[in-house]
């Protein structure tokens, strides 16, 4: 793997410039001007404070030249501890008014982030590792928040440059001019410096997504890995892919560690050039042996913030880079994307497609292609077909999860992207193949349907499924918990707490992608029994691997790459003997009581 193998930009990322960055940042800041002035306030001190502690020193190397006293020294020591304590006070309040308001601005930020996460649609999620996603929103807000800090600590010791850059126009025009000098020679180097750092921090902190995607897909596939003997594959490619951070963590250092030698040789120069200077006056009279003090305390000042400065626009640049990940997450736009929001209130349920067609990705066939199909209000429609003929996408499609390219998709006659998007898919019950379940108890996940609904309205509508018989099961019936992603609870379980978690959001449209294929016929029995009357007066689409859920359809459509090749009821559709009768006698016809395992025997798959 190259040094740069696995650290190629996102889809979404963009370039902003710098001045748009900052821009950007100050509006963050602009709720928290109170600290802000405070902080600046602090800074102003810090500095006027720090510029004093060195011409007091130099008057008192003067008099005492002229005049040594005992009281005179004592007295400056006593002035230079007060100083010196009244620094270290205002840099406390700095700091702590400093820390509160990056705080709050990186607590908006994150929150921004995370919004912008939870406004993408599926093919975001599918384009991209949520590993790298969490990494921007964690790690790359967190080194948003590190640069803030060191700016407003760069603007005490700007502040401090201009004080001390009046002070040294006061008492020598030459030593000030030789000083200023090299002012432009330390920005040359920032400025040249720049790119580079740009460029080396953005391969670093995408690195670190790397790696933070890799851990996270291999903790969630961990029972695969183990199941299938992997660990050791596994840790091999965490540790190519860890070594290749390692590599350019290293690189990233080396740019960023070949600052400060430069401009400390730059500063040496200086240092040197004014003592010499400064020493030819002081010896001819022309300044004072404590003015002379004064331009060499004061150069290092004057350059201390200047390196500071250098060095710190590469961790400026970290910065930067870090805000422009996080800007081009919020940035991004969906891709489903609705022309208006009209109020949707209670749908009756009728469903028409119109000239629909739709692929996942561009470049890709199409999914479906000119795809029409009506469904009436109340109607219960089954669609079956072979892996890949379109059925999962009909949901994903009335679901908005992703957006159709070309047609219409109207519900109750009106099209579907002037619906306001929230209220709709309130409308809108989904029970996936896999369900997911969240930490916490079988109520809470339940109540996930309906936030704010009662103990009696989550229990009324467990008992639904099969009596609520299946609750029985469960260690702590409705209070159980569900250990993450609902590990404690079998596949069964979890489909029927989905299952319940619909019937409590009482939708007008039920969309079923295969809820009982993995069900076994126990539970599967108890499941059916409460579709009985969950179906009822509602709109459904069911996507079954089950003849009990084909049979009760009031209608089957047959798909075969995103066409519709058959429909009609299940006995007309097996009189007919095409594709869907192959289908039944693949995968549905053992399901049915009248089967006998013999007959197997002695005809032939059609498939």
């Amino acid at each position: 793997m190259g040094v740069t193998g696995g650290l190629e930009a996102e889809e979404y990322d963009r370039t902003y410039h710098d001045s748009e960055l900052v821009r950007r940042i100050l509006v963050y800041f602009r709720p928290q001007w109170r600290r802000v002035m405070v902080v600046a306030g602090m800074v102003s001190l810090v500095s006027l404070v720090s510029t004093l502690t060195p011409i007091l020193i130099s008057r008192v190397i003067d008099t005492l030249t002229g005049n040594p006293q005992l009281q005179l020294l004592l007295a400056g020591a006593a002035v230079v501890t007060v100083l010196g304590s009244l620094s270290w006070a205002f840099n406390f309040v700095q700091q702590r008014f400093s820390a509160r308001a990056v705080g709050e601005v990186v607590l908006a930020l994150r929150e921004d982030a995370f919004a912008a996460v939870m406004r993408r649609d599926l093919s975001f999620f599918d384009q991209h590792a949520s590993g790298r996603i969490v990494s921007r929103v964690t790690s790359d807000t967190q080194d948003f928040a590190t640069v803030v800090t060191l700016t407003i600590d760069l603007l005490s010791q700007m502040v401090l440059v201009v004080v001390i850059s009046a002070v040294m126009l006061s008492q020598n025009v030459t030593l000030a001019l030789i000083t200023f000098a090299l002012g432009p020679i330390v920005i040359a180097i920032a400025l040249g410096f720049r790119r580079l750092a740009r460029h080396a921090m953005q391969q670093a902190q995408r690195a670190q997504a790397t790696v933070n995607a890799t851990i996270q897909e291999t903790i969630s596939g961990i029972a695969v890995a183990k199941n299938f003997r992997q660990e050791a594959a596994i840790y091999q490619d965490f540790q190519a892919i860890n070594e290749l951070a390692y590599r350019v963590q290293v690189r990233r250092v080396a740019v960023f560690g070949s600052i400060y030698p430069l401009l400390n040789t730059v500063s040496g120069i200086g240092v040197a050039v004014i003592i010499f200077v400064g020493g030819q006056l002081a010896i001819r009279g022309t300044i004072s042996v404590g003015e002379w003090y004064l331009f060499v305390q004061g150069l290092t000042i004057f350059f201390y913030p200047m390196t500071s400065i250098a060095s710190f626009w590469s961790q400026f640049q970290q910065g930067l880079a870090a805000s422009e990940r996080v800007f081009a997450l919020i940035d991004d736009e969906s891709q489903v994307v609705q022309r208006a929001e009209e109020p949707v209130g209670r749908l009756r349920g009728e469903i028409r497609f119109e000239g629909v067609s739709f692929n996942y990705s561009t470049g890709r066939n199409a999914v479906l292609d000119d795809f029409s199909l009506t469904i009436p209000a109340g109607e219960t429609l089954a669609i079956v077909g072979h892996t890949g003929a379109g059925k999962s996408s009909l949901v994903k499609l009335l679901m908005r999860f992703y957006e159709f390219q070309v047609g219409r998709l109207l519900i109750d006659e009106r099209d579907i992207r002037t619906l306001d998007l929230g209220d709709y898919r309130r409308q809108l019950g989904l029970v996936p193949q896999a369900p997911f379940l969240f930490s916490g108890t079988v109520a809470d996940n339940i109540r996930y349907g309906r936030p704010g609904s009662t103990d009696e309205e989550v229990a009324t509508a467990a008992a639904q499924l099969g009596d609520g018989s299946w609750l029985e099961d469960l260690p702590q019936g409705i209070n159980t918990n569900v250990g993450e992603r609902g590990a404690r609870l079998s596949l069964g379980q979890r489909q029927l707490v989905a299952l319940a978690r619909v019937l409590l959001q009482d939708p007008a449209i039920l969309l079923l992608d295969e809820a009982t294929a993995s069900i076994d016929p126990i539970t599967e029995g108890q499941v059916q029994a409460a579709l009985a009357t969950v179906l009822h007066g509602r709109t459904s689409i069911v996507i079954a691997h089950r003849l009990s859920t084909v049979r009760s359809a009031d209608r089957i459509i047959v798909l075969r790459d995103g066409q519709i090749i058959e429909e009609g009821s299940h006995d007309n559709l097996l009189e007919e003997g095409g594709h869907y009768a192959e289908l039944y006698t693949t995968y549905f016809r053992h399901q049915s009581l009248d089967y006998q395992p013999w007959q197997a025997q002695t005809e032939h798959s059609p498939l």
